[in-house]
C-alpha cells in the first residue's frame, strides 16, 4: 500500500479524481500485479466477481468510447449492451483506450479519465458490500461501496452479461 505522495503518476492522478468528486476512497498500490480480473481478486483477496473491471468500446458509426464497468465474474454480451447504447460496440484499440481514457488497459479506473466517457455499470455488482476497481496503472486499485460507482461515473446501473 502507498500514501498518496508515493502513488506513481496515474494512480495519482485517480487520487486526485476521487477527492475531487468527494470521496475518500483510498489508491492502493500492490506489488502484485491487478491487470486482470483474477489477478486483482488473488491480490486482495476478494471473489473475481468483486472485481469492477473497465472495459472499452468504441461506439459505431459515431466512434465515441463507451466505458462498461463490470463484473470480473462476467463476460459483456455486446448485443446486450448495443440494444442499450444504439450503436454498434466494438473492443477498443489499446490506442483508443488510452486516448478516450488516458489510461492503460490493465489499469483502466472508472473515473478520472481525459474526456467525458458514457457509462455502463453492471448491475450484478450491486450485489457486493464492496468491490475492488483499478486505479490507472497494472498495480493500483481501490475498495468502494458498489453503490458509490453511480455518482462516481455519472453511468447508470443496467444488465450486461
Amino acid at each position: 500500500m502507498a500514501d498518496g505522495d508515493l502513488l506513481k503518476e496515474s494512480a495519482r492522478r485517480v487520487q486526485e479524481a476521487l477527492r475531487a468528486a468527494g470521496f475518500s476512497h483510498q489508491v492502493v498500490e500492490l506489488a502484485a500485479s491487478t491487470r486482470t480480473s483474477a489477478e486483482a481478486a488473488l491480490a486482495v483477496g476478494c471473489d473475481v466477481a468483486q472485481i469492477a473491471k473497465s472495459l472499452v468500446f468504441r461506439l459505431e458509426p459515431s466512434g465515441r468510447p463507451l466505458l462498461v464497468i463490470a463484473s470480473g465474474g462476467h463476460r459483456v454480451d455486446e448485443s446486450r449492451i448495443e440494444s442499450l447504447v444504439g450503436e454498434r460496440v466494438t473492443r477498443a484499440e489499446p490506442d483508443f483506450v488510452r486516448q478516450a481514457t488516458g489510461f492503460v488497459i490493465g489499469g483502466v479506473p472508472p473515473v478520472g479519465h481525459s474526456q467525458r466517457i458514457m457509462t455502463l455499470i453492471d448491475e450484478a455488482l450491486m450485489a457486493f458490500d464492496v468491490v475492488w476497481a483499478a486505479a490507472g496503472h497494472p498495480h493500483a486499485l481501490f475498495q468502494l461501496n458498489p453503490g458509490d460507482l453511480e455518482p462516481l461515473t455519472g453511468g447508470r446501473v443496467v444488465g450486461v452479461s
